[in-house]
């Protein structure tokens, strides 16, 4: 009767109150947590006494620290692929509190014998039972779950795992501050790196009784975990589902750097804090400004820059901390170093947590759970192994004074590895960014500055196969013809093309084109227009705009949403950027390749006009506000836009238009492998394209666009000429 109820109350307490309401549950994520911080501090505490045991050699200090990290390496190297296979064939409980006490004693007995040997002994010794233990928890965790929290309850051991980094800085900081006062109140005469030590034990003692509580671990075995696969054939696997993917390697590429910079933090964290002239005391400060840092990071990152491209966000904060980890080398106050040393986490938390998340939604399902391992297990391999080449180039580079006339400066190893990585993490960071740029066509500082405003620009939608290109500007500046022109010349080159307007470029848009621009209509609230306009587009993008480029095609539009950030936006006075985020959401952050935006003073425009329609009918100063707009909108981003001077002759017009197509679609064609050569011609070829192209528009439209006046019918179709805004 007492092992059947906790069962069936679990569901129940989960589904109304989380994960933690699951007792079991709550028990051995209470273990985790002070098993993690007993990591965490003996880590540093391991650390500051191979610093301390060098005697103030400096490159005995960093052989030392890195002896310690590579003591932590070679177990998981060595005695992984079999540790998960023998933790599944014994008690998990009984395991896993048969590892606690043994990492208590080890951790005891390592201020005790207070020699090197002992230090990098028992450092293993301590890595070779977590290798155990880890195995183990990672089994039981779903059994003490229900499956559709499975992914809560991995979240919860995430920050279980990470978010006591900065408490054990802390409690690192405190014990070096107040040892003294320790040693008077209790019948000891130790030093902070052994009290550190001692508490660390006494974390895992009470891990243990914790889980000797647990009863409701089960005594099976579970079913294989990856930890069953090892680390090298984990790192082959992985790599073949993952190296034909361009995004996939940019990101996998991004987070090696990522790790790169932040290993060289830790490892070189407490020769450098000497360098500085601070202590025990100072080094958990930094410790802890690390992972404060990247808590800050992963938890306020993604709000902070919701509106911003994952992919780009991804090589642009790895780019950063970069740049951040140059700073810091250069940096010759411990203050500045802590509040430096805190952005960088952040930065390198932004990283970490987009990475995971594209992971996630870029990985095919089938192909996620060992694409999850490599990246995992590459993780553990770069930054242990930095965390343990890091001191050895701080070593090797050595101690150096420079004296110039009545100054002098000193520039340590560890100054310059923590500047080598720097500028490695930042080339990285680059380099990620160019692989993985989803909107080549796009700038990074206009994705800044609208993602900070809020408005469109700052979010990329789901990538498409298609070209999408926008025509776009004011009223009788020829538009439609120039679509047309542009359309017949693709398909010469062999192009399937889907021609379209905005509105009325679907069955029902044909309906609201009715309500918005008959004058029968009367007059209609500026926001409610802009929303009319928004639904229009919607459901533009949903049913023809999508289909075609998930087909590969190429889309040319009559006007986008480019003209109700200037109509409704800027002509009817209302703030553009409400405006821009209502079409943002409407069309789910579908974005141009490119905007063509041909430009024409607002009268010769409205001159060329034989009849006008409710929006053609407002006043100039209307139409030279929505001028303007455009305009702006395309200084703004000048890599998406393209502006044509409306006044120039149709083969000018078109000439130009192509020569910049051109430069896309040579791009699309790059990527396929077909027969023969498909590539754009020459740009000297390009006025034969036009005249070839031209003759074959009707008489009169060729009349009215040399008048700059394009040809309108009385009831538009979806595809026809007289598109208006």
């Amino acid at each position: 009767m007492a092992k059947t109820l906790p069962n069936p109350a679990a569901p129940a307490q989960d589904e109304t109150r989380g994960v933690l309401a699951i007792r079991p549950f709550r028990k051995l994520w209470n273990s985790m947590v002070f098993s993690s911080l007993g990591d965490w501090l003996g880590l540093l505490a391991t650390t500051a006494m191979a610093q301390q045991l060098s005697g103030g050699d400096y490159a005995k200090a960093n052989f030392a620290i890195a002896g310690v990290f590579i003591s932590r390496l070679l177990p998981a190297v060595f005695l992984g692929p079999i540790a998960g296979v023998i933790a599944d064939r014994l008690d998990r409980r009984k395991l896993m509190v048969f590892c606690d006490i043994l990492r208590t004693g080890l951790y005891i007995s390592i201020p005790l014998f207070h020699n090197y040997f002992w230090l990098y002994t028992a450092t293993i010794l301590v890595e070779c039972v977590t290798l155990f233990w880890s195995p183990a928890k990672e089994a039981s965790v779903p059994n003490l779950v229900p499956r559709e929290k499975l992914e809560s309850a991995n979240q919860v051991s995430l920050l279980a795992a990470y978010g006591t980094a900065p408490i054990a800085a802390l409690l690192f900081t405190f014990l070096s501050l107040f040892t003294t006062a320790i040693n008077a109140a209790f019948p000891i005469d130790s030093t902070a790196v052994d009290l550190a030590l001692y508490v660390n034990a006494l974390s895992f003692a009470f891990a243990a009784f914790t889980i000797w509580n647990l009863k409701e671990i089960p005594k099976g075995a579970a079913a294989k975990h990856s930890a069953d696969i090892g680390i090298l054939k984990s790192l082959l696997e992985g790599w073949k589902s993952v190296s034909g993917s361009k995004i996939i390697r940019g990101l996998v590429l991004g987070m090696v750097g990522a790790f790169v910079a932040a290993g060289a933090v830790i490892g070189l964290a407490r020769t450098f804090v000497g360098d500085l002239g601070g202590g025990d005391a100072a080094y958990g400060v930094l410790f802890g400004a690390v992972f404060s840092g990247l808590a800050l990071g992963i938890a306020f990152g993604p709000k902070i820059f919701a509106q911003f491209s994952r992919r780009r966000l991804f090589g642009a904060s790895l780019t950063v901390a970069g740049l951040f980890l140059v700073g810091l080398a250069a940096i010759p106050n411990l203050v500045l170093a802590v509040f430096t040393v805190i952005a960088l986490g952040a930065f390198s938390g932004i990283c970490w947590v987009t990475g995971f998340t594209m992971l996630g939604m870029e990985v095919a399902d089938d192909v996620r759970g060992r694409t999850f391992a490599f990246v995992q297990s590459l993780i553990r391999v770069v930054l242990v192994g930095v965390l343990a080449l890091a001191p050895l180039i701080a070593a090797t580079v050595g101690q150096h004074t420079f004296k110039f006339k009545n100054t002098q400066v000193s520039y340590n190893g560890a100054s310059v590895t923590i500047l080598i990585a720097g500028v490695f993490a930042a080339f990285i960071g680059a380099l990620s960014y160019r692989q993985m740029k989803d909107r080549p066509n796009v700038s990074l500082w206009s994705d800044i500055a609208n993602a900070i405003k809020g408005e469109l620009g700052s979010i990329t939608g789901a990538p498409t196969k298609g070209t999408f290109i926008v025509f776009e500007g004011g009223e009788g500046i020829g538009k439609s013809t120039q679509a047309k022109l542009l359309k017949a010349w693709l398909e010469q080159e062999g192009e399937t093309v889907v021609l379209t307007r905005e509105p009325g470029g679907s069955d029902l848009g044909i309906e609201i084109r009715k309500i918005l621009l008959s004058h029968s209509t009367g007059e209609i609230s500026p926001r409610a227009e802009a929303l009319l306009y928004a639904a229009d587009r919607a459901h533009h993008v949903f049913s023809v705009i999508r289909p075609a480029l998930a087909a590969g095609e190429v889309v040319i539009g009559d006007r986008y949403f480019d003209s109700s950030i200037a109509y409704q936006g800027a002509g009817r006075v209302l703030e553009p950027g409400e405006v821009a985020r209502i079409s943002r959401w409407a069309t789910e952050s579908l974005f141009p390749t490119l905007t063509i935006i041909i430009d024409l003073p607002a009268e010769i425009g409205l001159a060329r006009l034989k009849s006008k329609d409710r929006l053609e009918s407002q006043p100039i100063d209307f139409h030279e506000r929505v001028r303007q707009e455009f305009l702006q909108l395309a200084l703004l981003d000048p890599e998406r836009y393209f502006i044509v001077d409306g006044s120039k002759s149709i083969e000018e017009t078109h000439t130009e238009i192509i020569s910049r197509v051109s430069e896309i679609a040579a791009l699309k064609r790059n990527a396929r492998e077909v027969k023969g050569n498909l590539l754009l011609r020459p740009i000297r070829a390009a006025g034969k394209a036009v005249r070839t192209t031209a003759k074959r528009t009707s008489a009169g439209a060729t009349k009215a666009v040399n008048k700059a006046k394009p040809k309108k019918k009385a009831k538009p179709a979806p595809k026809s000429n007289g598109t208006k805004k």
